[in-house]
């Protein structure tokens, strides 16, 4: 990072995203990765034990004094709540009954976020899919920052400060970036989310509806897992928009680190992404990568040419006939 400067703007590029071209030739040269597509039949019992688990949890914390509560939320349920939302990330790419069974990939990803608290699940399936579609497209992939964060998140305090407030950030920057409107799957994800809070309060009171939602805000605001968020697509060096992280905690997070390769396959399942860079290293071998979310936290925070603005933008065709 010795030849970068801070940054008062986004790297403004005019070219297509790289992996459209990669996929046709990693297919062309190793057709049998079309064997790895499609949902993977071990995934919707694991989701559905990690729910049963918060279950029980409600059941265990309902007394338990709020500063044990809160840290169980961070040390435990707020793990295991990051790790549904990545579980929602790989239903909304239907990997839990595959593409032909989308509607039951929608309910079951409203399963799968009854204890992360709020509704969450069908709105990001509304949004991920122009993630992928327009990669840093201007106004259309809202996981790119707005230019406000870059200009007033650029201290290392105040790089803290919008890493603790990222669940905020995600539920806000739609309606800024790119406003859609509310559907009935969201209504009926609301509907559902809402009740099941509901029948947790009645059951055992306010803490165990605490422990859940706090769980999920910490969890993905200063915590270890909440360090994928910016090693995916953060620029940490130039001309790379999009970054593999290859470590231990990807056991915990659906393989999500395994990034670069899911952004070239994404309706191959989190599982088997590891067997895309077996079969195809030379393509992924020669790309940088991370090696620990705890150091791209450490890096983002004191790296003055770090920020909110080191993300690779572009302007895709939808975003100029609107």
């Amino acid at each position: 990072m010795g030849n970068m400067v801070v940054r008062s703007n986004f790297e403004w590029v005019y070219t297509d995203q790289p992996h459209s071209d990669r996929r046709k030739e990693i297919l062309a040269k190793y057709p049998q990765i079309k064997n790895l597509m499609g949902p993977d039949p071990r995934f919707k019992w694991i989701v559905s034990f990690m729910v049963m688990v918060q279950i029980l949890s409600c059941f265990i914390v309902r007394d338990l004094p709020w500063k044990w509560l809160l840290f169980w939320s961070y040390a435990f349920g707020g793990v295991i709540n990051h790790s549904l939302t990545l579980a929602i990330h790989d239903i909304s790419h239907n990997v839990a009954f595959g593409n032909k069974s989308a509607r039951w990939n929608r309910f079951f990803g409203m399963f799968a976020n009854l204890p992360i608290g709020v509704p969450y699940s069908t709105s990001f399936k509304k949004y991920h899919i122009d993630h992928h579609r327009y990669l840093g497209g201007d106004g259309l992939d809202v996981d790119i920052p707005t230019d406000f964060e870059g200009r007033f998140f650029c201290s290392p305090m105040r790089k803290v400060l919008w890493i603790v407030i990222q669940p905020l950030l995600y539920v806000l920057r739609p309606l800024y970036v790119n406003p859609k409107p509310i559907t009935h799957l969201e209504i009926i994800n609301a509907l559902v989310q809402f009740s099941f809070d509901l029948i947790i309060y009645y059951l055992w009171g306010l803490k165990p509806v605490a422990y859940l939602i706090a769980g999920s805000c910490l969890s993905m605001g200063f915590h270890p897992i909440s360090g994928h968020f910016i090693a995916e697509h953060y620029m940490f060096l130039k001309g790379y928009e999009t970054y593999s992280y290859y470590g231990p905690l990807n056991l915990l997070t659906f393989n999500v680190g395994y990034h670069m390769e899911h952004h070239d396959f994404p309706s191959i399942p989190g599982s088997k992404l590891p067997l895309v860079r077996k079969i195809a290293p030379e393509y992924y071998d020669t790309l940088p990568y991370h090696s620990s979310w705890g150091r791209v936290l450490w890096d983002f925070i004191f790296c003055k040419e770090l920020g909110p603005f080191s993300r690779v933008k572009r302007e895709c065709e939808l975003a100029k006939k609107d």
